[in-house]
């Protein structure tokens, strides 16, 4: 019975404080007030559609990308690289555009004290997500190899051989869910 009630008393708060009431002068932090829609990592990838002009920039540098290998075959992996840097800088952007305006905290010297730390903070997210994408990729592909191999057959020739193809435009087109869809 007592637990019942005690159950009772502390949902009603948990819902008033998902809404924002406050007991007293305090206000409910956004960590708090929406603690069940916090990533699992801090630092992965949280829902984050963007408009249909970023969309379709980031489909046409995908659409871009993977024509580039198909036409090429075997570009020694050139693709991938550039294909890298550019979704490095567009995640890096769209990071930047969420990022909640901090006041500046200046030294003696008229510096900024804490804008190169959250510029390095979102390059270091950038490249974690972006690399993780194409790890992915990668280790996707490795995992098709490895089944086909684990169930007693020979990995046919045109897939062992379109490894960069397939692992480019299988990266391409992960990046361009990512950059679209989250930050």
């Amino acid at each position: 019975m007592l637990e019942r009630a005690y159950d009772k008393i502390m949902m009603a708060q948990l819902t008033k404080r998902k809404k924002g009431e406050t007991f007293g002068s305090f206000k409910v932090s956004k960590d708090i007030k929406y603690a069940d829609k916090q990533p699992v990592v801090s630092w992965g990838p949280r829902s984050s559609k963007s408009d249909v002009k970023d969309i379709r920039i980031n489909m046409a540098i995908s659409a871009v990308f993977i024509a580039w290998i198909f036409i090429k075959q075997n570009a020694e992996w050139k693709p991938i690289q550039f294909l890298g840097f550019v979704f490095v800088y567009r995640i890096f952007e769209k990071l930047k555009a969420f990022e909640p305006p901090a006041s500046p905290t200046f030294t003696e010297d008229g510096e900024d004290d804490g804008r190169g730390l959250r510029m390095g903070k979102r390059l270091l997210r950038s490249l974690c997500l972006v690399f993780g994408c194409i790890g992915l990729a990668s280790l996707a592909f490795t995992g098709v190899l490895n089944l086909i191999e684990y169930s007693g057959n020979y990995i046919p020739a045109a897939l062992y051989n379109s490894q960069e193809l397939i692992v480019t435009s299988l990266s391409a087109i992960i990046l361009f869910i990512l950059a679209s869809y989250y930050r």
